[in-house]
């Protein structure tokens, strides 16, 4: 090989050696450079995982304290709902019965309907009480059946007959409590058996009402029922 033939080919390897150099560099600093940005991104990615389970934590928490303090509001009023119904106290303040001579079953019947109709009826303190408000008319479409009644002095058969021994049990229960006003009371026009002379209270929707005033500073609450023999009248004061 003459001296111009090695001189270029030891040019060649000189070129060829910088050309591997430089392309050396450029691959490493690329490595770098996917390598720092792997890095931030793994950085990156774990603070955002971090900060998501710490808001996913405060979230819970949250969830957890108004949870808790629902609860507390719930058994609180439910403390307090026990407590107030606990306050109600039933106290028997009178009681009166009659006895049922007539038996027919169309009497009976009535008797029965109404007794059911007054059974568990309040009266608020300072309130009216109204016999016939309360039973309502007597109807065929509640049930009720002709029956003797009085009129004029005379029997006659009319819807709802037996009411009136309802009624005058009442009377009697409420004249033993003298806080009871009574403001309105009808005699019947001939004598009944089941009270003594004038202890009767006689109704009709419309007419003749029975009504008293509950001046007892309590509300109170009236238990009526029957039997084939008796027609019984409770009166509670509910404190």
């Amino acid at each position: 090989m003459n001296t111009k033939n090695s001189f270029i080919f030891i040019l060649l390897i000189v070129f060829g050696v910088g050309i591997g150099i430089y392309v050396y560099n450029k691959n490493a600093n690329k490595n770098n450079n996917n390598s720092a940005n792997y890095e931030q991104y793994n950085a990156t990615k774990v603070s955002a995982e971090n900060t998501s389970n710490q808001t996913q934590e405060q979230e819970q928490k949250k969830e957890e304290k108004a949870n808790q303090s629902t609860l507390n509001t719930t058994n609180s009023e439910d403390t307090q709902n026990n407590s107030n119904e606990k306050k109600e106290v039933e106290n028997l303040i009178s009681e009166f019965s009659t006895k049922i001579y007539t038996k027919d079953k169309e009497r009976q019947n009535n008797i029965s309907i109404t007794c059911n109709s007054l059974n568990n009826t309040f009266v608020e303190n300072d309130d009216t009480f109204s016999f016939c408000n309360t039973v309502g008319k007597a109807t065929s479409s509640k049930g009720y059946k002709k029956a003797d009644v009085f009129k004029d002095g005379d029997i006659v058969q009319a819807l709802g007959g037996g009411n009136c021994q309802v009624s005058s049990t009442l009377y009697n229960a409420v004249l033993k409590i003298k806080e009871l006003k009574v403001t309105e009371r009808h005699a019947h026009s001939n004598s009944v058996p089941y009270v003594k002379k004038g202890k009767d209270a006689a109704v009709s929707y419309g007419s003749y009402d029975f009504k008293f005033v509950n001046n007892t500073g309590n509300k109170i609450k009236i238990s009526s029922s029957c039997d084939k023999n008796y027609v019984y009248v409770k009166i509670f004061k509910i404190e």
